[in-house]
């Protein structure tokens, strides 16, 4: 009963902290792809292997999509918007980067996909090593770059309509009802 109530994530009526939240649930696939590669040496495409493997899957098929469109067509647009001076400096420097990071993430996961997708299948039983280190290591400088400038930036920059209008995009996003 505990993990239910620890898993549940703020409301989208604070949208920095549902995005912080989606970069911790990162984090955990992270680590799991990370488990389930050294676990694939030592034991296997066992039935653990496969449960880790379609977690992975759904997260980063599902979640993820999401969370960068959240980014790419309503957070960076926002703060284009609303941003001046130094923050838009900033901004203009990030903007590009954390774009490419995107497309960067997106075609290492369509190779960790198929390799997991065959883990499942039963015709693999391992991951890239390559793969599995350069996802790990990109998302996770990739997500400092976002809550050590983005994040703060938009806490202070965005007011309490903006907030909402953020809000309310990443709820519908989900076909989430108000």
């Amino acid at each position: 009963m505990s993990d239910l109530l620890q898993s549940a994530g703020p409301d989208f009526d604070q949208p920095i902290a549902v995005l912080k939240h989606c970069h911790d649930k990162i984090r955990k696939q992270l680590q799991t792809l990370q488990k389930l590669h050294a676990h694939l040496s030592s034991a296997g495409a066992d039935a653990e292997a496969k449960q880790a493997a379609t977690a992975i899957l759904r997260y980063f098929r599902d979640a993820a999509p999401n969370h960068h469109a959240d980014e790419e067509q309503d957070l960076l647009p926002m703060l284009q918007a609303t941003a001046a001076g130094d923050d838009l400096i900033v901004l203009h420097e990030l903007l590009p980067q954390i774009l490419q990071e995107h497309q960067e993430m997106d075609l290492i996961w369509i190779k960790l996909a198929a390799q997991l997708e065959s883990i499942l299948s039963g015709a693999d039983s391992s991951l890239a090593h390559d793969d599995v280190t350069r996802f790990v290591e990109l998302y996770t400088a990739h997500m400092e770059k976002e809550e050590g400038h983005v994040a703060p930036m938009a806490k202070r920059l965005f007011d309490a309509p903006q907030m909402q209008q953020l809000g309310q995009a990443m709820r519908a996003r989900r076909n989430i009802p108000n």
